[in-house]
């Protein structure tokens, strides 16, 4: 076997087919002459036999990136190419997540809630010709630079959500886009005053059946000039949406700096009828809302919108007046905008009845099939019927956590290990005595099948090793 890795030619091909074993092959990289041969045994083997393959970290610092991109030292991604660097964290997992497009997908329920957003909004805010007014655009690419990522945004160069522990890094200067709001400076540049932003969004999180990797967002933003913003007012001329006191050029719980109370207020009217509006038409006329006041590095005042869904009150999106800045470098100065945000997964959930937010990636038709009578009217809901429910299965994993150590690092591991067939990562146990000891306990389960003990033991072995030599941990 060692002999047919290194030839050019599988002259093993026969036997590869039909061995009856299962085998776990550690390729030394200086052995190896062609990636390209060890891709094809790696098919040849599949069909009968559970493969563990292991680059030597030698080789990569990550072993299965060099499986996947065929380099060490580029990352492809939609057909460009990208240089390694000290920043990147992106993995083949996530990468193969990119271009799927779930919103693309007919009678997925992502699918489904965007359509409805988006019905809503174009027959709703129409022109004098019965034309939409908001634009919406749902085939931009998610890789961005940290500039659109951050800095469009104001985002402080010191603030937490920059980290590379939780967000999937390309390289030092592009990443995989944290929220669809990376492109709201853009768009405006371009001329855009009414538009939404619908795409694939990526951050490194805990593992449950609420989180994935790989998310959905949509975006609405809205700009008003003076006289269209205080139209409805007896002397649109007596009103400004600067300040201009300099007195009164502070900034307060209620405004920025730059806006004037009345602008403000103005906006804040239009803001909440305009998203109490679509909820109502999402969940129901009779749906019971509240506002609560929240932080967003670009946008104040901000607001998040709870509804009480079945007896309890959810987080349904998150808005706000958007900071001047933003506009100023769209080349809107003279103009003021609200923006919102929104997870077209969870009102999936919430609206189907879905348990696990992994079923969104599932391809048994069993799953897609229970949508295919669901359209834009909310009348057509319907609750998602669990058509296996495969016993979970659990494994314990402690070890000694070094001081740099930082939990979405761990996760990740067991992400790429395990796939989907990890359901839940929880911390069930922390020792401290000199040292830090944690005890995860890692519960796999799949959505379409049954899974043996033997195959599982196989994954969590892989786990132990890769968090053994890429976290610098020491197991127990």
């Amino acid at each position: 076997l060692n002999r047919t890795l290194t030839q050019p030619r599988l002259r093993s091909r026969r036997l590869l087919e039909y061995m009856p074993i299962t085998l776990t092959i550690e390729v030394s990289c200086s052995k190896l002459r062609s990636m390209a041969n060890l891709q094809a045994v790696i098919q040849l083997l599949r069909p009968r036999i559970t493969l563990g393959l292991t680059l030597r970290r030698a080789c990569s610092t990550a072993s299965s990136s060099a499986v996947a991109n065929h380099s060490v030292d580029n990352i492809e991604i939609l057909g460009s190419s990208y240089p390694r660097d000290e920043m990147t964290t992106v993995t083949p997992t996530i990468i193969s997540r990119v271009g799927k497009k779930l919103y693309h997908v007919p009678n997925h329920p992502v699918t489904i809630i965007k359509q409805r957003v988006v019905h809503h909004f174009h027959n709703k805010y129409v022109n004098r010709t019965g034309n939409a007014i908001y634009v919406h655009f749902d085939d931009v690419s998610p890789v961005v630079t940290v500039e659109q990522n951050f800095d469009s945004l104001l985002v402080a160069t010191d603030h937490v959500s920059r980290s590379k522990n939780d967000n999937y890094y390309i390289n030092s200067t592009h990443l995989l886009r944290a929220h669809t709001s990376a492109h709201q400076r853009d768009f405006i540049k371009m001329g855009f005053d009414r538009f939404l932003v619908t795409g694939d969004v990526y951050r490194r999180d805990e593992i449950d059946s609420s989180h994935y990797p790989v998310f959905h967002q949509m975006e609405g933003v809205r700009l008003f000039g003076k006289h269209e913003l205080f139209a409805s007012t007896r002397d649109p001329d007596s009103y400004s949406i600067v300040e201009v006191d300099p007195a009164l050029r502070v900034e307060t719980v209620e405004k920025q700096a730059t806006h004037s109370i009345d602008a403000v207020k103005m906006m804040e009217i239009n803001l909440k009828q305009t998203l109490g509006d679509l909820v109502k038409n999402l969940f129901g006329e009779n749906t019971e809302m509240r506002w609560n006041p929240c932080y967003f590095p670009f946008t104040h005042p901000s607001y998040e919108l709870e509804i009480k869904f079945q007896g309890e009150w959810l987080e349904v999106l998150g808005s706000g007046i958007m900071r001047q800045p933003i506009l100023e470098n769209g080349g809107a100065p003279d103009k003021i905008g609200w923006a919102f945000g929104l997870g077209l997964d969870r009102l999936a959930m919430l609206l189907f009845q879905i348990p696990d937010i992994r079923l969104f990636w599932s391809q048994d038709s069993r799953f897609l099939n229970q949508f295919q009578s669901v359209g834009i009217d909310p009348k057509t809901n319907v609750q998602f019927q669990p058509f296996s429910k495969y016993p979970p299965s659990e494994r314990d994993i402690s070890f000694w956590i070094p001081s740099a150590f930082n939990e979405n690092d761990f996760y990740e591991i067991v992400r790429s290990t395990g796939g989907d067939l990890v359901e839940k990562v929880k911390l069930v146990d922390r020792f401290t005595s000199q040292r830090t000891s944690h005890c995860y306990r890692i519960t796999y389960r799949s959505m379409d099948r049954n899974v043996t003990n033997q195959e599982i033991n196989v994954i969590q072995e892989r786990v132990r090793d890769s968090v053994q030599q890429s976290l610098g941990v020491e197991l127990r």
